[in-house]
C-alpha cells in the first residue's frame, strides 16, 4: 500500500471552519506567516493556497471584498496585475515549472471555491503533474510542505517589496 502524507491537511479536517471570509484580512502584519501571507501590494496581496493544486500554488487578492474583476476600481485591477505578473516571475525563479496556469473564476458556475472574493490562481505546472494519482485517485500530492514552500518564497517576494 502507498502512503501519501500531507499534515497540513489535518489542520483543515479537524480545524475550525472560518466564519468570516479568508480573503479579509487584517490590516497588521502579525499573522501573515501563519495566514501564508507572501507580499502585500498597495490594493492586493500575495498567499498561498492552503490546500494547492500543485506545489506553489498561489493567488493574487485584492484587499476590497468584491466578487467580480469588473468591480475592481483601476488601480485596483493594474496592481492584482502587477502581482500576478511578479508571482509567475518568482515562480520561474525559485521552481522552474515547465509551464504556469494563471486565472481567475468568477462565480461558482465557473468553478470558484470562495466565490465572495474574487482572487487570481497562480499554479506552477510540469509535464507528467496529473499523474495516474491525479487521473483515476482523485488524488493530488503535492511535494513540499507549505511551511518549507513559504519558506523558500517569502525571501524572493521581499526583495521586490
Amino acid at each position: 500500500m502507498d502512503v501519501l502524507w500531507a499534515p497540513w491537511r489535518l489542520d483543515y479536517i479537524l480545524g475550525p471552519k472560518p466564519d468570516e471570509c479568508v480573503f479579509c484580512i487584517p490590516e497588521h502584519t502579525d499573522e501573515d506567516e501563519e495566514r501564508l501571507v507572501l507580499a502585500r501590494g498597495r490594493h492586493c496581496f500575495v498567499i498561498m493556497n492552503k490546500f494547492p493544486y500543485n506545489n506553489g500554488h498561489l493567488m493574487v487578492t485584492p484587499y476590497r471584498h468584491v466578487s467580480c474583476i469588473t468591480d475592481l476600481t483601476e488601480e485596483e485591477a493594474n496592481d492584482c496585475m502587477l502581482w500576478v505578473r511578479r508571482c509567475v516571475k518568482i515562480l520561474k525563479q525559485a521552481f522552474n515549472p515547465q509551464g504556469i496556469n494563471a486565472g481567475l473564476n468568477i462565480g461558482d458556475a465557473a468553478g470558484a471555491g470562495i466565490a465572495a472574493h474574487l482572487h487570481f490562481q497562480i499554479v506552477p505546472r510540469w509535464s507528467g503533474d496529473a499523474s495516474f494519482m491525479a487521473v483515476f485517485g482523485e488524488t493530488t500530492v503535492i511535494p513540499e510542505h507549505l511551511a518549507s514552500t513559504y519558506g523558500r518564497l517569502r525571501p524572493l517576494f521581499d526583495e521586490i517589496a
